[in-house]
């Protein structure tokens, strides 16, 4: 399965979110798009109050890695 296209746009936590969330959406049973969405979820507030912008951006390169790799999976 292939990743979604247009992840080298995603530049704010926002955007990470919904992409990862789209990502879900393509995972072929329900089961397992309940177990992504909800670590989609929960990583997302652990995150949620971090402001050094370098920090970010490696959160959010590393999540799109990861939401790749699950889909290649």
């Amino acid at each position: 399965m292939a990743p979604l296209p247009n992840a080298e746009l995603v530049q704010n936590s926002l955007q990470l979110y919904r992409y990862l969330l789209r990502c879900c959406k393509q995972l072929p049973e329900e089961n397992i798009r309940q177990h992504y969405r909800h670590a989609v979820r929960q990583s997302f507030k652990v995150h949620a109050d971090e402001d050094d912008p370098e920090r970010i951006q490696q959160i959010i390169k590393r999540a799109i890695e990861d939401a790749d790799w699950v889909m290649n999976k």
